[in-house]
């Protein structure tokens, strides 16, 4: 097939892209590379690759790319809660946006795959697993614009949602606020880490699972589009806390402390089940254990850190 992805410079892209590639499939990727990123280069010898630099919100840009694309795969992004309060009309603009306006230049017969987040459900019910049948409840500007983007692309009669756990692991677009990236980070750093309101509990899903999730969905479109999918480890709804221990297990000197005053402005705490994609065949390579050691062994490369203790 023949597929857009915007955003393909990002952290999610830059996997997704060399395994699309190496699963036979045409790639366009665009991306204005805001962050000087060179994640694309391993994929440059690729005749199946064509990159465009460029801006999702630009329409002539986009009416050009879309036109050929059997898939789209809309990942252009300013991800996370505190880049959208930061620039919230970038984050409207972008989201949202450019999105609707994807929708209006693309027919019936594109297909669209959208990652959007399960921090939708916002604050669960304690015990309660959410589904994809449960309300959503975005906190942030962030969750709120996503679930935008996402009920839109579900109207439209051609889409796919992912709605992603908190993605972790190397990519080589790293991003370190990432909870599970940031708290290895630190344990190879720092060896220490204070936790805010550590009971708040979420779930996890590794960045090549991720890519693995969108060729899921690609071969099996069909009898899975118009529908929302829960994308994450089924054994990993965990707290910071329980994070940490299990970080602990493979770096023993890492020390963890929950700070009796003060709060973590992330209010997100709720758990969630994955087994609606489960059901469709889709089931992740990656657990956490093994991703926090990819990433302990990553970062005797990266160190960045100008607050770090060594």
């Amino acid at each position: 097939m023949k597929i857009l992805i915007t955003g393909a410079g990002g952290y999610i892209g830059s996997i997704l892209t060399p395994t699309l590639l190496a699963a036979g499939h045409s790639v366009t990727a665009l991306d204005n590379f805001m962050y000087n990123q060179t994640s694309l280069l391993d994929c440059c010898l690729d005749d199946k690759l064509t990159i465009v630099r460029g801006d999702v919100r630009n329409k002539a840009l986009m009416e050009k790319c879309l036109k050929d694309a059997d898939a789209i795969f809309p990942l252009a992004c300013l991800t996370g809660a505190p880049l959208c309060a930061q620039d919230p009309v970038g984050a409207q603009s972008i989201l949202f946006d450019a999105v609707d306006m994807m929708l209006k230049m693309t027919s019936k017969n594109q297909m669209i795959i959208f990652p959007t987040t399960n921090s939708g459900y916002g604050i669960g019910e304690k015990g309660k697993f959410c589904d994809e049948k449960t309300p959503l409840r975005p906190i942030s500007l962030y969750g709120k614009l996503k679930v935008q983007a996402e009920e839109a692309i579900l109207n439209s009669g051609q889409g796919i949602t992912l709605r992603l756990a908190t993605a972790f692991g190397f990519s080589p677009r790293m991003r370190l606020d990432l909870l599970v990236n940031d708290f290895v980070y630190r344990a190879v750093h720092d060896r220490f880490v204070v936790l805010f309101e550590a009971h708040f509990k979420r779930n996890y899903i590794h960045v090549r699972d991720i890519a693995k999730a969108f060729l899921h969905g690609l071969q099996n479109f069909d009898r899975m589009k118009n529908e929302a999918y829960n994308v994450g480890l089924s054994d990993a709804n965990l707290s910071k806390l329980e994070l940490c221990q299990e970080i602990k297990k493979q770096l023993p000197d890492f020390y963890f402390v929950e700070a009796t005053i003060g709060e973590d402005p992330d209010k997100r705490d709720y758990i969630v089940s994955n087994e609606k994609i489960e059901k469709t065949g889709f089931k992740p390579d990656v657990n956490l254990a093994k991703g926090i050691g990819e990433l302990i062994k990553a970062y005797k490369v990266i160190k960045r850190n100008q607050y770090a203790n060594i």
